[in-house]
């Protein structure tokens, strides 16, 4: 029973701004972070564009979605986020992308928002620093982003490392998702599957998976899940063109990716720039997947913590085809080697990783979740 006179504090909010409309790593991440903190008992909404797909899959998990703009020249786009954040009176607001973080980061630091956030998802310089004046932290998704951001003037004491968090338990091998995919698509169990899982964006490089498909011998088969972007003609004309169509499976979007890792032999992570630390790596770690990857920074990170990954730098075909080899010499889908790589990967980006530091860093902003009763 509570005390007398004793009146009921409602837990903080937590408000995350995002003004991309597209879907991939970024929202989902934003999706994770919301959901997460939701479990933890803060109170949680996003402000998004109203046929922004992050906001359509929020509202589907009954998340609060406020409408708004972003539009940096519109002096009405600015009051109405100025009324919506004085309105929620959020504890934190947690920014993304370019436009929402000027707009929202500044209205929240004029609105006296206790703490401001703002994450950076991408590896690649910034054309502004001014909008990095607002945040009292920067949450980089790598080591590199921050060596980044460092390199350009932003105040190192500011920024937290957080890469994203993986559902760990998710992304643990399925001896039947593997026998249900290999046997929907007919892979048989001798041939080596060489997959690649994310939305089909030029800087993904899928182009490299390609050109490195032709010069294969035959036991190996190449599966592309993911959809969502331009490339995928250019993709298929590349497959005919160089006669590997019968070798290059295009699977679309999937909502299940962790059914596909299961189903590869080998991961080629063939994204030449941009990313932070991407998810579909993590997972295909997570899975326990030997890894072929492009040399760069962010990338680089996480495979310091594995022992079956090659590196080799874009485009080059020939050291592709020897690296792929000499991971198809490793046992395929030993256990013990399995469970050891997930275990390492899960300790730091796993889900629980990234809400310690969630919670560590609100707390040191007197922001903490709800005590149980």
């Amino acid at each position: 029973m509570m005390p007398p006179n004793c009146v009921p504090t409602r837990p903080p909010l937590i408000v995350h701004t995002e003004s991309s409309r597209a879907w991939g790593g970024q929202e989902i991440r934003t999706l994770t972070e919301l959901r997460e903190m939701r479990r933890h008992g803060f109170r949680t909404g996003l402000i998004a564009p109203a046929d922004a797909e992050l906001a359509r899959r929020a509202a589907a998990e009954d998340l609060p979605v406020h409408e708004a703009s972003f539009a940096k020249l519109d002096p009405r786009s600015w009051l109405r986020l100025f009324r919506c954040i004085r309105t929620l009176k959020p504890a934190v607001v947690n920014t993304h992308s370019s436009e929402d973080s000027w707009v929202a980061g500044a209205l929240a630091r004029l609105c006296r928002v206790p703490l401001v956030i703002r994450t950076r998802h991408v590896l690649a310089p910034v054309s502004s620093t001014l909008s990095y004046r607002f945040p009292q932290v920067i949450f980089t998704c790598s080591g590199a982003i921050a060596d980044q951001l460092a390199a350009q003037g932003i105040g190192p004491e500011k920024m937290v490392v957080l890469s994203t968090g993986n559902d760990e338990a998710r992304f643990r091998f399925s001896p039947e998702h593997r026998r249900a995919v290999r046997q929907h698509y007919g892979i048989g169990e001798q041939e080596i599957l060489v997959g690649n899982v994310g939305f089909l964006r030029q800087y993904k490089g899928h182009r490299f998976i390609v050109r490195t498909a032709a010069v294969m011998p035959a036991p190996y088969r190449f599966m592309i899940v993911g959809g969502g972007g331009e490339e995928l003609p250019a993709l298929q004309e590349m497959v005919r063109d160089l006669g590997v169509a019968d070798r290059v499976i295009f699977t679309g979007h999937q909502e299940q990716p962790e059914r596909f890792f299961s189903a590869f032999d080998l991961c080629f992570f063939s994204s030449y720039e941009a990313e932070g630390i991407s998810q579909s790596l993590i997972q295909s770690l997570l899975n326990g997947l030997p890894v072929l990857a492009c040399r760069i920074p962010s990338t680089m990170e996480p495979l310091r913590l594995v022992e079956d990954c090659r590196l080799v730098d874009y485009d080059d075909v020939p050291a592709a085809r020897q690296g792929l080899a000499e991971l198809a010499g490793l046992p395929r889908r030993d256990p013990e080697r399995m469970a050891r790589q997930h275990q390492r990967i899960a300790d730091r980006y796993g889900i629980g990783a990234m809400v310690r530091i969630l919670l560590a860093t609100y707390g040191r902003y007197g922001i903490h979740p709800p005590s149980p009763h």
